[in-house]
């Protein structure tokens, strides 16, 4: 039994989307545990990018088995068009894609709702990506959600439109209505309808698989700092992006996850609102966002940028459990000639190493820096670990040093054998 979570550890956008593709073909099945389509994992194969947003990375391999788990929340309109955008070059995932019937559905009302909440906030915007997560994790909490096995319920449309007057109510005077006009909504019960074929119990399944000896690589979305228990709150997404999420967004025991990787860019970058101790708003930050390419896969947002933290990692690595890395955009470093890092905090004259659990705090440390020399050396589409530039390779040891995790892996750029796979004895277990 091999069953790995694969898991983002600063504030998403780490390249998980790379490297979930690349480590498919050791797997049987790919399962998405939590998260909606505002996620965006980035895929390129040769002159193809593909932006999976829903959809596993694994959907790419037309061998495996692909999984929408119960944590998942499901717009069915965006996953229909997903789904078309892959049948347009080729890519099927009819019998191979199989969504929870456990999953809760992202109604055309809570798109409303979230733009009306995030409105309403001011200056004090979350920063979500208004698409209807947050509100749709809301009416999931509160035990009046609509499940994906709603679908197959002939009153499906009767509960929405059920929903939808209590919804109208809720926003009045708000300035926004609950996009309840019939034009969308015909489209909304389409699309829902042509996705009943993907319909399954994955609990079931998932579990079912694993006893029969199958190998389930396990794909968060966003990062650890975006946990709505873990992260900077309320600065977070809606649901356990950790990897104690896995368990609870597949229904695979904790007992049946074998081992947990962690996905870590070479510095740091967030998306949205919230703190960020160590970003970078001059020349250099500019740089890191224009070299690294730093714009959402799904939004187009610019993201922040800053020097990495090794305080955000190494806590990452202790809530997660973590044990291996894979670092990620190295070369968007090659040309500095000094490279800073974070090793600690000073928050009211005092140093700290550990994270305040309010965001309020946080936004009040000052990073503690450590300097080193930069390689100013290209270190893109290297795939032999002893042909990096030394202080390259000096900067992984000493990130290695500073999170207290051992890095098992470094992509070098976007293609699948741009990579570096380090002599790791458990990395290689796991690819066996």
């Amino acid at each position: 039994m091999r069953n790995i979570v694969v898991i983002g550890t600063q504030w998403g956008d780490e390249g998980k989307g790379k490297i979930v593709d690349l480590l498919t073909p050791h797997f049987n099945i790919v399962a998405r545990y939590q998260g909606g389509h505002n996620a965006g994992h980035t895929v390129v194969i040769g002159d193809k990018k593909f932006i999976l947003r829903l959809l596993p990375s694994g959907i790419l391999h037309p061998e495996t088995t692909c999984v929408i788990g119960n944590g998942v929340v499901v717009d069915p309109q965006a996953l229909k068009a997903e789904i078309a955008e892959l049948e347009t070059v080729g890519i099927n995932v009819k019998g191979r894609l199989w969504i929870s019937s456990r999953a809760h559905l992202i109604m055309p009302y809570h798109r409303a709702i979230d733009i009306a909440s995030e409105d309403a906030l001011g200056d004090g915007k979350v920063g979500t990506t208004r698409r209807g997560i947050g509100p749709t994790y809301e009416d999931k909490i509160s035990r009046r959600g609509l499940r994906v096995a709603d679908l197959l319920d002939p009153s499906f449309r009767q509960k929405t439109l059920a929903n939808l007057n209590t919804v109208s109510e809720r926003l009045k005077g708000s300035g926004h209505n609950s996009s309840d006009d019939k034009e969308q909504y015909d489209e909304f019960f389409q699309a829902a309808e042509s996705l009943t074929e993907f319909i399954k119990d994955t609990t079931y399944f998932l579990n079912s698989a694993v006893k029969e000896g199958k190998n389930v690589l396990l794909e968060g979305a966003q990062g650890t700092m975006l946990d709505v228990d873990h992260g900077t709150y309320p600065y977070v997404t809606s649901s356990s992006a950790t990897a104690g999420g896995a368990a609870i967004g597949t229904g695979l025991g904790p007992n049946k996850i074998n081992g947990v990787l962690g996905i870590t860019k070479a510095y740091t970058t967030r998306v949205g609102s919230g703190p960020f101790p160590t970003e970078l708003n001059d020349e250099i930050g500019e740089h890191l966002r224009k070299q690294g390419n730093e714009f959402g896969a799904v939004t187009g947002r610019s993201r922040r940028t800053g020097w990495f933290d090794a305080l955000i990692v190494r806590y990452s690595v202790m809530v997660n459990g973590l044990d291996t890395i894979a670092l990620t955009k190295l070369d968007v470093l090659d040309q500095m000639p000094e490279i800073k890092i974070c090793i600690g905090y000073r928050l009211n004259g005092k140093e700290i190493t550990e994270i305040p659990s309010t965001a309020s705090a946080l936004e009040q440390v000052e990073p503690i820096y450590r300097t080193v020399a930069g390689w100013q050396e290209t270190t893109a589409h290297i795939k032999d670990y002893e042909q990096l530039p030394e202080k390259a390779r000096d900067y992984i040891k000493l990130l290695e040093d500073l999170v207290q995790c051992p890095i098992g892996m470094i992509s070098t750029g976007p293609e699948r054998d741009e990579t570096i796979f380090l002599p790791n004895q458990l990395m290689k277990g796991w690819l066996m």
